[in-house]
């Protein structure tokens, strides 16, 4: 049988790397084998994909699979390996088209049922393809808004992995699931209220806060509880301007990444983000 061959990705913080994932079938005994540096929770994905293709009608043959992540020596971690992990074998077994799999770099976890669940980190990963010169991508519905925001690609959102091997040309009648979904986002980053002009007295500490925003320079603020320094801090954002589309992708994958929810637009206002303090506990 023909190699399958697709692609992911594998972040290192909000980076991400190309990973090339072979799958070959053999005429041994049945056994998923899953080598290329795969950490717990990605080496599971060999259950998971049995059990996926199994209940969502395209099974995968009962003999041996072998999936290769390369580059070898590149740690992977994570679940978002899984849809890509599954077409592979199954465009090695001849279930779809391998010249349509190989085109189409695939992010997303599978579940049991055979639907995908939407994965954290979505943003910087679909990134990471743009900049390696893909230009589709599939993904879980759920992350389907999120992916979007990179421009100049096209996104492909499926909400089950039958669907995803309908797409790619396997022979099977469609059938209607539930898609699963992210979190409903608030619109933007929640940001303090409140303005410099409100704050009475600290001329020289504003002026100093006024002087960091006009020339992008680093404030470090130190002094006793109470002194004002996180009432400073929470008015700077509203000093500086909207941020460029590089910065925005920035803070939302970084947003991404944390879990937190997207949005369908790319945040434009500089976040704050305050450290929790805390409480010192009764002796």
């Amino acid at each position: 049988m023909p190699l399958g061959r697709t692609y992911a990705v594998s972040l290192i913080g909000f980076h991400g790397a190309i990973v090339e994932i072979e799958a070959d079938i053999s005429s041994n005994l049945p056994n998923f084998v899953l080598i290329g540096l795969p950490d717990a929770a990605l080496n599971e994905a060999k259950d998971r994909v049995r059990a996926a293709a199994t209940n969502s009608g395209c099974g995968l043959p009962n003999r041996k699979i072998t999936v290769n992540l390369s580059p070898a020596a590149l740690p992977k971690h994570g679940s978002g390996f899984d849809l890509a992990i599954a077409l592979a074998a199954l465009a090695a077994a001849g279930t779809v088209d391998a010249v349509s799999v190989s085109s189409v770099l695939h992010l997303g976890e599978l579940g049991l049922d055979g639907r995908l669940r939407p994965i954290n980190g979505i943003l910087p990963a679909v990134l990471a393809a743009q900049r390696a010169g893909f230009s589709t991508v599939m993904v879980p519905t759920g992350n389907t808004d999120e992916a979007a925001l990179v421009p100049s690609l096209r996104v492909i959102g499926v909400s089950s992995l039958r669907a995803a091997a309908i797409w790619h040309g396997g022979a099977f009648a469609p059938e209607w699931v539930t898609p699963l979904q992210m979190p409903a986002a608030s619109h933007g980053v929640v940001r303090p209220d409140g303005d410099v002009a409100d704050i009475i007295g600290n001329r020289e500490a504003v002026d100093a806060m006024v002087v960091a925003a006009a020339g992008g320079h680093h404030v470090f603020l130190v002094g006793p509880p109470g002194a004002g320094k996180t009432m400073l801090a929470s008015r700077l954002p509203g000093l500086l301007p909207d941020l460029a589309a590089a910065d925005a992708l920035q803070v939302s994958s970084i947003r991404s990444l944390s879990g937190l929810p997207v949005g369908r637009s790319l945040e434009r206002r500089p976040p704050f983000e305050a450290p929790i303090t805390r409480r010192q506990l009764p002796r």
